[in-house]
């Protein structure tokens, strides 16, 4: 079965090392789609405006397959009010 690692970006690098045996790419795919979402609920307090938050998913020799993205973006109503 292949391994797939689930690197996180973030200000910080957190490569995954180990990675997870997973049967293929769509496998890894939803993982890192509720690895991402489990992360960001218990990290995402910590993202402030103008952040980004990268999760890319390797397979084992490092090819990138596939990344997730999220960016904190301020709408311009934001600037107006000051907050």
């Amino acid at each position: 079965m292949p391994r797939f690692h689930f690197n996180v970006y973030d200000g910080y690098s957190a490569p995954d090392p180990d990675g997870t045996e997973l049967a293929d790419i769509k496998a890894a795919r939803e993982e890192a789609i509720v690895l991402a979402g489990s992360l960001l609920r218990d990290e995402g307090r910590k993202l402030r405006p103008g952040e980004d938050w990268r999760m890319e998913v390797t397979d084992e020799a490092g090819a990138l397959l596939c990344h997730l993205d999220f960016a904190v973006t301020e709408a311009s109503a934001m600037a107006k009010t000051g907050k």
